[in-house]
């Protein structure tokens, strides 16, 4: 090896997930308890022999091993940190950084606490605003972690890829012939008729609803005006439900959610994610996805798939032992709020607040619909990526509707920048100066950004009076 590699979160990891104590563990790896516990610490490299041992014996990618999967828990602790109106303390990033590979399971506790307070100094916010307004009517339930955070960080932290429902989404779409079919929707539709008896027809008249199920009736009535990508995506959701059950039912359980709500939005969105794994089973569409550069528009209409479809599933491609490219995918509305976020990358999205207004993400909303745009940003921590938006428009039933558009950002760091077809002429190694972008403002630390709201939350700003820029506010210096 060419450099001492200290990974004890996880052989502490492996060793949870085949729940053996360090006394078990070391002696199946032929290793004493007291150098299986230095190396869990930290204290000790994980030797090429180690690795090799635990492969043979656990079958463990050792791919695991070189993985930077704790710098997302560092920044999103940072973030946690730098937001002073909880606490006085200066916590640097070695503190946390020893803190999450010695303390998970406090990294997560402070997580969860963080959540659940943010939670509630929101809501009191938005309650203090009603009760000047007539109040509320309801009983206060205390902090609690929203459900719909708890599901984000469910799939943020095991990579936006679930192993059990990719591989049994990639075998029913062979058995079925899925990929080869000229149409995925009309595959759809004769499998459920003949493996189930399921009649799927459309209706015209909208009523809020995409998607009606009669159980009684055997039938699956759809919404004929929308795209028949978006038809096929809403069967295979269905087919989740029907074959897929048990498998979903067990990633919820080992998930331990803290709500019932949180229970049903993660099992409505891992039947999203077999849909999309069976609509683009991997092999293929990591082959696919390779041969077209990532041309997220050539793909979309080769596989007779929605763009963001596309985009969602070049997010997910982290199986061990055949990874694709890791990319980063958001989903942001037109007030800013992020409807969808996944990465399989280093990139920091915020978790509470608003997102850089330099991302080209939100530029997206300023060009016409499937137009897509690059570029090359450079984060806070000196790390550059290939940054690539678009907007989608989402169906318009009637004109008192109003039209829904997202923006929808994918990348990947720019070193792998030949391999996608949207850094073709950016001269991606040559740019000596990269779009600067942040997380958000509340932690940034570039002071000067003429594109700041407002300053660092863990800032002072005063004002000059003999002085005014772009930003009407100056912060002062670090002590």
């Amino acid at each position: 090896m060419s450099k001492k590699l200290f990974s004890g979160h996880t052989l502490r990891q492996i060793r949870s997930d085949f729940g053996l104590s360090q006394v078990e563990f070391a002696k199946k790896i032929g290793l004493s308890t007291a150098y299986v516990n230095q190396i869990e610490n930290n204290n000790r490299p994980v030797t090429a022999s180690v690795l090799l041992t635990i492969n043979r014996i656990f079958g463990v990618d050792l791919s695991a091993f070189e993985k930077n999967d704790l710098d997302r828990v560092v920044q999103d602790l940072q973030e946690i940190f730098a937001d002073t109106q909880f606490h006085s303390a200066s916590v640097g990033r070695q503190e946390i950084h020893e803190l999450v590979t010695r303390a998970p399971a406090v990294t997560k506790a402070i997580m969860d606490l963080y959540g659940a307070l943010r939670t509630y100094h929101d809501r009191e916010a938005i309650e203090d605003d009603l009760v000047q307004q007539g109040g509320t009517g309801e009983e206060d339930t205390g902090p609690r972690k929203s459900a719909y955070d708890e599901v984000r960080d469910y799939f943020h932290y095991m990579d936006n890829y679930v192993d059990a429902l990719d591989r049994a989404a990639e075998k029913l779409a062979r058995e079925t012939g899925l990929a080869r079919a000229p149409s995925k929707f009309a595959a759809l539709t004769a499998w459920l008729n003949e493996r189930f008896g399921i009649t799927v027809t459309e209706f015209r008249d909208y009523e809020g609803t995409l998607i009606r199920q009669e159980d009684y009736a055997r039938t699956i009535s759809l919404y004929s005006a929308v795209p028949q990508s978006t038809k096929s995506f809403l069967l295979g959701s269905v087919i989740a439900e029907l074959c897929v059950r048990d498998l979903i039912s067990e990633e919820v359980e080992r998930a331990r959610f803290k709500t019932k709500s949180a229970e049903s939005i993660a099992r409505l969105a891992l039947r999203n994610y077999f849909s999309g794994a069976l609509l683009l089973p991997y092999d293929d569409f990591l082959k696919a996805a390779a041969e077209c550069r990532h041309d997220i528009q050539l793909l979309s209409n080769r596989l007779d798939v929605s763009i963001e479809t596309i985009c969602h599933r070049l997010s997910t491609l982290q199986r061990p032992g055949a990874m694709g490219l890791p990319f980063y995918f958001v989903k942001i509305d037109r007030a800013g709020n992020v409807v969808k976020r996944h990465s399989a990358t280093r990139f920091q999205f915020a978790r509470f607040g608003g997102s850089c207004p330099r991302w080209n993400v939100h530029q997206a909303f300023e060009q016409n619909s499937n137009k897509f745009t690059s570029q090359v940003a450079q984060m806070p921590d000196g790390v550059r990526y290939l940054c690539v938006a678009t907007s989608i428009t989402k169906h318009q039933p009637d004109y008192r509707s109003g039209e829904r558009r997202y923006a929808l950002g994918i990348g990947c760091e720019v070193k792998y920048a030949d391999a996608v077809v949207y850094a073709d002429g950016l001269a991606v190694e040559d740019i000596a100066s990269p779009e600067p972008i942040g997380v958000n403002c509340r932690i940034c630390p570039r002071d000067t950004c003429d594109q700041r709201a407002f300053p660092a939350i863990d800032k002072e700003p005063f004002i000059d009076s003999g002085r005014r820029g772009i930003v009407p506010y100056r912060v002062k210096a670090a002590d």
